[in-house]
């Protein structure tokens, strides 16, 4: 039986061939893509549209992106792009991405974000609401989440 870790978002698609660079595999600027799109997928999964942003006049941005590129991705191959948050600041969250491939069972790219929360128009950082943090659940060890993946026995809580 798969294991649910709650708070955990997954996406799973197929490698675009608009996607690759000229080295014949995914540009990395499409990495980082992904990444934001399902970070806002998984806030829409939450409940965060981008409609209850903008009626709490607040938003998120970046402070910092870090990936590891770990092996490259080619058209055609589906991927699973699984994202977490692993705490909370009073006006940051970190938020974690993992790439895998599961045709060779490998990790493609493992990313971290720092998001800051802001006030919409002046750009201040603000206070996360507590409403936020508790539509979340934190995954404090991303060890636990690339365990359970490579064992097979990983369900994603918020898979669309």
């Amino acid at each position: 039986m798969p294991e649910t870790l709650r708070g955990l978002y997954q996406q799973i698609f197929t490698v675009p061939d608009a996607a690759i660079d000229g080295n014949g595999h995914v540009n990395n600027l499409e990495y980082l893509r992904w990444m934001v799109a399902a970070a806002q997928a998984h806030s829409d999964a939450a409940g965060w549209t981008l409609e209850r942003y903008a009626a709490t006049r607040s938003s998120w941005v970046v402070r910092s992106h870090h990936i590891d590129y770990l092996r490259p991705a080619y058209a055609g191959e589906e991927l699973t792009l699984l994202t977490w948050i692993s705490g909370f600041e009073d006006t940051a969250s970190t938020r974690h991405y993992l790439l895998w491939r599961e045709r060779d069972r490998k990790v493609l790219a493992q990313a971290q974000t720092l998001w800051v929360f802001v006030e919409a128009g002046a750009g201040r950082a603000c206070a996360i609401p507590e409403a936020f943090r508790a539509a979340f659940e934190v995954i404090p060890d991303g060890k636990a989440v690339l365990r359970s993946l490579r064992s097979g026995l990983l369900k994603a809580h918020f898979t669309p």
